[in-house]
């Protein structure tokens, strides 16, 4: 029996009790309180979460997979995370009660930062270069796509795993060439330590041939089945948080500032502007609303997946993802 599987099987009594049935509703977030946690924050202040009955406590996490095991196990009832990731977890750990409910990263924030001043600007640039990468990250876990998709030597590559604190000073300070990242992430950060604008090279993955998607809203499946309208009504609240950011970001920067006083403000801005801008207000989300996805992409996602890593059971889409919570009010149009 597999770690997760253990924790699944200590928690089946909590997935039933009360306290999920009632209208405290803890939130997984996948990373810290920067830009783009703002709309939550926003939501919550702006009282969406108490309009739909609920009681939202918002925990930040470790990384894109960091919150599938929490809500896989019942210790949280709904989450952020990776949807590439979850794939293999579910993979792995076949029956987990976690799905995904609402895309939010319609384009993925996955990339590799570089900076021209030590020679990367394109893809076949990593060759010969150290590549920083935590092993935890969701971008990394992405790089073999990349790799297949641009056709640079992996083997060329130096890859040295690094933590999350260290990861954008190494580059700063010029110990890797690349570093493994979400965009808006590692570039403001790199800001943030003196990197001048004009030494920072995006690499975002999705415009070199990765057809993924990127972080969607994840639940307890066990939990959603009991609580449908308290699952929609969570998601129809970060329509409407997503909705006010990208509307007047410095009132959802306001509400994430009251959280993380010791931020940048006009960095946090900037961040959450990115993320707006290059991965949640894409064509596809103007035309159809926030949350949704399309199928024949998806579809295509599962094979790029399957390029580079093996299932161990056959991939279902189904499994994956769940639009049946999604609201149907007109609460996902973002405009």
């Amino acid at each position: 029996m597999s770690f997760y599987k253990a924790l699944l099987t200590a928690a089946v009594t909590a997935i039933s009790a009360p306290v999920f049935a009632q209208t405290e509703m803890p939130f997984a977030l996948d990373w810290k309180f920067e830009g783009p946690a703002a709309p939550y924050f926003h939501a919550l202040d702006a009282g969406y979460f108490a309009d739909a009955g609920m009681n939202v406590t918002i925990s930040e996490g470790a990384g894109s997979l960091d919150a599938i095991p929490k809500v896989a196990t019942g210790a949280f009832p709904i989450g952020f995370a990776d949807i590439n990731s979850l794939m293999r977890f579910l993979d792995q750990n076949p029956g987990a009660p976690v799905t995904a409910v609402m895309m939010i990263y319609d384009k993925p924030p996955f990339a590799i930062v570089g900076r021209p001043s030590l020679g990367v600007t394109t893809p076949a640039d990593l060759e010969g270069k150290i590549l920083g990468a935590p092993p935890p990250d969701g971008a990394w876990a992405q790089f073999p796509i990349f790799a297949a998709e641009t056709g640079i030597d992996t083997q060329a590559i130096t890859v040295e795993p690094v933590g999350f604190p260290t990861r954008e000073p190494m580059l700063a300070d010029g110990n890797v060439a690349a570093i493994t990242g979400f965009s808006f992430s590692s570039t403001l950060n790199l800001k943030r330590l003196g990197v001048p604008a004009d030494d920072i090279s995006v690499l975002l993955m999705a415009d070199y041939g990765v057809d993924l998607y990127g972080n969607a809203i994840i639940v307890n499946t066990d939990f959603a089945a009991a609580n449908p309208e308290l699952v929609t009504g969570f998601l129809s609240a970060v329509a409407m948080g997503w909705k006010d950011a990208i509307a007047t970001p410095d009132a959802a920067i306001t509400a994430l500032m009251e959280r993380n006083p010791a931020a940048d403000a006009a960095l946090e801005t900037e961040r959450l502007q990115m993320a707006i801008d290059a991965n949640v207000l894409t064509d596809f989300v103007i035309a159809n609303g926030i949350g949704s996805i399309d199928a024949d992409r998806m579809a295509n996602a599962i094979e790029q997946t399957k390029s580079v890593y093996e299932f161990q059971n056959e991939p279902n889409a189904a499994l994956y993802f769940d639009p049946s919570y999604l609201p149907t009010d007109g609460s996902l149009k973002l405009q």
